[in-house]
């Protein structure tokens, strides 16, 4: 049989009441390589299929450790159970909770970087989860739990209900600094030397591919290259916006200043001053004197983008000769290990 696209093994919570998988944790992993044929071996059949595990007999120690784990109770009620998924093929859309879950991982581990696969319809596959410091629970569920809790002189804490859980929670990608763990989302692409600040933000199928300081938003979609920095406020437009047609990404060495957004795809060693949004629509100065809406820009390297504060035009000037002005990167900054 052919090895599958990806594979993964894990646990996932099942609701007591409903019947419902409400999240899934995958320690064991990876895409086409040795353990391949040991998952095809647990999920029988042919293409992307994802099943319960009950009882399995002999593999290494990491399966044996979550085999025993299986049917174990949370203290909300649940039950968690093994489950194991294969996908054929990555670039299909997934038709399944635990499907659309494993992509999650696989991003998060940096095993596929963003866009390396389709999350498309992820949000119908997902339910609407009560995130708390006890694990996933229903959201019509909350009050009895903490009633239930109460009674045992115990407290319940919701962190967040939304389809997404916290990244930090499930995958801790190395050589990585989170000042605030409910501000990555699972399906984050960290790279190594990426240090995201406590108002900064990064959102599934998007992140960073090399060292940068994330102090704004990272929004859907969004790939930020290596060196490139985003100050504090800043944000940049996702793929979920106008349309969902234009992938942003940010170059490498390039900097959004403080309290700016950008709407369009910048080449390497780019900057935009503090305080200016430039959207695909914004009108630019260029240095000839033509102006042009920024989408003329997109992609376009050694770029310096600022608003003249005594007209408030827009104008974009050249770069050339003048890389890394800014500053550029501390390397004490992102050697997170």
């Amino acid at each position: 049989m052919d090895s599958p696209a990806a594979f993964g093994i894990g646990l996932a919570t099942r609701d007591a009441r409903s019947g419902r998988l409400l999240d899934a944790w995958f320690p064991i992993l990876g895409l086409d390589g040795a353990r391949a044929a040991a998952v095809d071996a647990l999920v029988p059949g042919s293409g992307t299929r994802s099943v319960e595990l009950d009882v399995v007999a002999g593999g290494d120690a990491d399966l044996a450790r979550v085999m025993a784990a299986s049917g174990s109770p949370t203290e909300l009620g649940g039950v968690r159970v093994a489950v194991a998924v294969v996908v054929a093929d990555l670039t299909a859309a997934p038709e399944h909770p635990l499907e659309a879950s494993l992509r999650l991982h696989l991003l998060s581990h940096r095993l596929v970087a963003p866009h390396g696969l389709s999350v498309d319809g992820v949000f119908g596959l997902l339910p609407n989860v009560a995130w708390t410091d006890r694990g996933p629970l229903e959201v019509d569920a909350v009050d009895e739990a903490r009633l239930d809790l109460a009674g045992r002189r115990l407290g319940l804490q919701v962190r967040a209900v939304d389809r997404f859980p916290r990244m930090t929670d499930y995958v801790i990608p190395s050589g990585v600094r989170i000042g605030d763990a409910d501000r990555v989302r699972l399906g984050a692409h960290l790279a190594s030397g990426t240090t995201v600040m406590h108002a900064g933000f990064v959102n599934f199928n998007a992140g960073t591919l090399g060292a940068s300081m994330v102090e704004g938003r990272i929004s859907a979609g969004v790939v930020v290259g290596d060196g490139s920095d985003l100050g504090g406020g800043a944000s940049i437009m996702g793929t979920l916006s106008g349309g969902g047609t234009e992938v942003i990404r940010i170059g490498e060495r390039c900097l959004v200043g403080a309290n700016a957004g950008v709407g369009i795809s910048l080449g390497d060693d780019c900057v935009i001053e503090a305080g200016l949004y430039v959207t695909a629509g914004t009108k630019v100065a260029l240095p000839d004197g033509v102006v042009v809406r920024a989408r003329a820009l997109s992609g376009r390297s050694g770029l310096l983008l600022r608003r003249d504060s005594q007209s408030g035009a827009v104008a974009a000037l050249p770069r050339d000769g003048h890389r890394g002005d800014w500053g550029g990167l501390n390397a004490a900054l992102h050697a997170n290990d």
